[in-house]
């Protein structure tokens, strides 16, 4: 293996990795890392990305939230966004609102069925828990599932 790049090529790297999806900071800073002559470097290079706004957090983190909207909850994306490396002020801007849609669309594409008992109930409740939606917004999502079912002939 040949040594450390140039800055020429850190850049040209890093912006190979910009160009296919966003990164966060921390995760280009951890991808190029090992090709950097030195941390000062890297983050010399990283600065100048996010000047240019080549390289945002913010954009990241809506682009990620976006991503994960169709499987996850707003607690379950904000715990994959700190996991990221991003920071709190942009975590927190994810927002819960739509959760319960989210949540009643997730639901609906696993069970086609209503849910006939308490055990099938509480699976489902567990279910949209383990994808990170709030216990608020399962129990009426799952009540109102069981009561639009109840209003069909």
């Amino acid at each position: 293996m040949h040594g450390p790049d140039t800055p020429g090529e850190l850049k040209t790297r890093a912006l190979r990795y910009l160009a296919r999806r966003e990164h966060s900071r921390a995760e280009l800073e951890r991808k190029l890392a090992p090709r950097a002559e030195s941390p000062a470097a890297l983050a010399q290079l990283l600065d100048a990305l996010e000047a240019k706004k080549q390289l945002s957090d913010e954009r990241y983190a809506e682009a990620r939230a976006h991503q994960l909207a169709r499987k996850y909850g707003a607690a379950r994306i904000r715990q994959d966004l700190k996991a990221k490396g991003i920071d709190a002020d942009s975590v927190g801007k994810v927002s819960a609102e739509g959760d319960a849609a989210r949540a009643a669309a997730i639901l609906a594409r696993k069970y086609r069925s209503p849910a006939t008992t308490p055990t099938e109930r509480a699976r489902r409740m567990r279910f949209l828990q383990s994808r990170g939606f709030a216990h608020d917004t399962i129990r009426r999502v799952v009540s109102s599932a069981e009561d639009d079912d109840a209003l069909i002939p």
